[in-house]
């Protein structure tokens, strides 16, 4: 799995946020200026984080961004899959019966062994965890 700009940014976006006061409403300008991401596809961005419930979205003179829940709430997982879709490090996983091969294939225990570290990595790093200056650690491996 590659990881792509939209989500790259979309995560820079999360953090941001995460590091408001809670419920201080950014501006998206001011989001696309303190991480260098550019405002139209930012907009874009935003406008899918907001469809998959990660960001409320205000309109308006004092419209903007805030977090919709708190940033321990919010995973690495759920940024990849609102902007993404789910998961899946090689197709046969997230579609089991299209390939033939599925129930004899000998790497297949492999890739899913490797697909489900890497879901699990991603479901205990939350947004406070990336957000905040101390040094990282995934939640739950102190």
């Amino acid at each position: 799995m590659k990881i792509t700009v939209a989500v790259d940014y979309g995560i820079r976006a999360l953090q941001y946020l995460a590091r408001q006061k809670p419920g201080k409403v950014c501006l998206i300008s001011e989001i696309s200026r303190e991480q260098d991401i550019p405002v139209k596809f930012l907009a874009k961005i935003m406008q899918s984080l907001s469809k998959g419930n990660l960001v409320k979205s205000y309109r308006g003179v004092k419209g903007g961004f805030t977090l919709s829940r708190p940033p321990e709430e919010v995973t690495l997982r759920d940024a990849v899959e609102c902007l993404e879709g789910p998961v899946s490090i090689i197709g046969c996983l997230s579609q089991p019966g299209k390939c033939v091969r599925s129930a004899t294939c000998l790497v297949r225990p492999a890739w899913q062994d490797a697909q489900d570290q890497m879901l699990n990595a991603l479901e205990k790093t939350d947004l406070k965890s990336i957000s905040e200056d101390s040094t990282y650690k995934i939640s739950g491996n102190s």
